[in-house]
């Protein structure tokens, strides 16, 4: 019987860091209970990314094959995996907590009668779950009763998983699906590309808040020194809700969780759920003419400065640093 079952989200059959997370997780947690960990991978034509998915240490994977799972669709999605967990009778189903493991795995408890904790940082003793309450400022520790337990895991408190020498098998299962159950269907899918990396995997990440003033002074301010550092862009609910810039670019409580190894705030107060979102960046600096802002609490670097001064200086130092 495989006990962690691990769900294995991909994009254009790429794996993002976030899966690699969910995959050391379920490693870990396997490892905790003396079981193993099986990953499954929904979708269709997904050979190549089931392949690639047993290289990181998993005891099998599973290919959960349907035409109606090709794109991301919900209900799709928790029909199928929802069947799946029934016949391999496992005891964790678990996520990494993106926006699709956000929004499958909660149904997917809804369907199967299940218990979840979301966001979960920590496995404790004795079956327990650590996960964050009040916008990170506590950690409370749970436990889920039941035979079959929901996860999703933050995606920065996990190490990726490592890739292993030898492959575990993969094993082809025909998707359970009624079609006529189905109650929604993918009509359109716009991407907006970038060639900037994208904020979850990103080394590096550049955040403007609302003391940029405007969406024209992000562009003309901070994306230089976001290209100069070849980082990824984010930005507050603050300047998000004040319509500078979209918000698949928030980063916080409510928006993107990120542990960049470096991680810039420039204009950005720190209101407790933009920290929630950035706190476990390796390395936080901060730009602010405010010296009582909260950021500086979490900040490794102050700058007590105009950022309309300081950033054009520091994407100029930048340069000469990339230069010599």
């Amino acid at each position: 019987m495989s006990e962690v079952l691990v769900f294995a989200e991909h994009k254009n059959g790429h794996l993002p860091k976030t899966t690699l997370v969910a995959l050391g997780a379920g490693l870990e947690l396997a490892a905790k209970y003396g079981t193993k960990c099986v990953a499954v991978v929904a979708g269709d034509g997904i050979e190549e990314v089931a392949t690639r998915v047993a290289g990181y240490g998993v005891a099998a994977v599973v290919m959960l094959e349907h035409p109606a799972l090709k794109n991301y669709v919900a209900d799709a999605h928790a029909q199928a995996l929802a069947a799946l967990v029934k016949e391999l009778g496992v005891q964790f189903v678990l996520a990494s907590a993106t926006a699709v493991g956000k929004d499958l795995m909660p149904r997917l408890a809804a369907r199967l009668g299940a218990p979840m904790a979301s966001e979960v940082v920590a496995f404790g003793d004795e079956g327990t779950l650590i996960r964050p309450t009040y916008a990170g400022n506590a950690l409370a520790t749970v436990e889920l009763s039941g035979p079959v337990k929901v996860i999703t895991v933050r995606s920065t408190a996990f190490e990726v998983a490592a890739p292993s020498e030898n492959a575990a098998p993969v094993r082809k299962v025909d998707a359970a699906i009624d079609p006529s159950a189905l109650k929604t269907e993918l009509v359109s899918f716009e991407e907006t590309k970038s060639e900037r990396p994208q904020l979850t995997e990103a080394r590096i990440v550049v955040s403007g808040g609302r003391g940029l003033k405007s969406g024209e002074n992000f562009k003309t301010v901070l994306e230089p020194l976001v290209d100069a550092m070849g980082a990824a862009m984010g930005a507050s609910r603050a300047a998000v809700d004040a319509g500078f810039v979209p918000n698949d670019l928030q980063v916080g409580q409510t928006g993107k969780v990120v542990a960049p190894e470096l991680y810039v705030a420039v204009g950005i107060s720190g209101a407790i759920q933009h920290l929630a979102g950035m706190k476990d960046s390796k390395v936080i600096v901060a730009i602010n003419k405010d010296e009582e802002a909260p950021i500086f609490s979490v900040a490794d670097f102050g700058l007590v400065a105009d950022l309309f001064k300081a950033v054009p200086e520091m994407v100029e130092e930048v340069k000469k640093l990339k230069q010599s």
